[in-house]
């Protein structure tokens, strides 16, 4: 009799953690879902399902226990609210990486590149190479970095300022961080590229100047090669610069995800 109650008592315990897990598994799971490199459609659904569990797991050990649940609106409504908190986290932290890509935009503009492009599998697009390449780097930087152990301090840090269940204290700050942020995001892209950009259009400018003074030059056959070395040339002097700015960049976007959580 003993060992059927031993044994129905770690069934319930088994149970009680694994609510416990998949109550935890929604945010951390929205939330990864959305990151590049991670989520998306780039990444089988069955991996990333092993990783939200898997981190999930690791993490609920530490978390606040959430509070019993019955099916009812008020659950489905605390559902629908971790989601939110999850997405936007990640959100935030994935218009960081867009700056890469518009960066890589806007250079291909100028290097006459833009029609250079690749099959972007997370987002079912095509992406220029220079985007791609931007793309990539932010993502090596990301992971040197450790920010993905940032982000796993954030999200149980979130446990603790939003539990689950609990009320928003400001809603309007929670909802005027991705918006917010989102200048950030493009004037970031903007300064990244400025260095290229007002050197592709100084090589404009004497191109220009050397098809007026010489009309027998195709300004096409000089430009387009001159334009492609100097932007080669400058985004590898780039590349060794890259580490300090996409360092504050991701900076400021975990101070904007800490501040989704209060």
């Amino acid at each position: 009799m003993d060992d059927v109650t031993f044994i129905s008592a770690q069934g319930v315990n088994l149970f009680a953690m694994l609510g416990t897990v998949l109550w935890h598994s929604i945010r951390i799971g929205a939330a990864l879902q959305v990151l590049p490199f991670v989520g998306g459609q780039g990444m089988p659904a069955r991996a990333r399902l092993i990783i939200t569990l898997a981190v999930s797991a690791a993490l609920s050990g530490m978390l606040p226990v959430p509070p019993s649940a019955a099916v009812d609106a008020l659950t489905a409504l605390n559902v629908l609210r971790e989601f939110a908190i999850g997405i936007s986290i990640g959100m935030v932290l994935r218009l960081a990486f867009e700056v890469g890509i518009l960066a890589g935009q806007f250079i291909s503009q100028d290097m006459a590149l833009s029609f250079a492009t690749m099959a972007d599998p997370a987002n079912q697009s095509q992406m220029s190479v220079l985007s791609v390449w931007f793309y990539l780097c932010f993502g090596l930087i990301f992971f040197t970095l450790d920010a993905h152990l940032v982000l796993f301090r954030l999200l149980a840090n979130s446990y603790t300022m939003q539990p689950i269940g609990a009320p928003f204290a400001d809603f309007s700050a929670f909802l005027s961080v991705v918006p917010g942020f989102f200048t950030t995001v493009l004037r970031a892209a903007v300064l990244l590229s400025l260095p290229v950009t007002v050197a592709m259009l100084a090589v404009n400018i004497v191109v220009g100047v050397l098809s007026r003074a010489a009309p027998q030059f195709n300004p096409i056959q000089i430009g387009m090669p001159l334009a492609l070395l100097v932007g080669l040339t400058l985004l590898v002097v780039l590349v060794r610069e890259l580490l300090p700015p996409v360092e504050a960049l991701f900076g400021q976007a975990f101070e904007a995800a800490r501040a989704i959580t209060g």
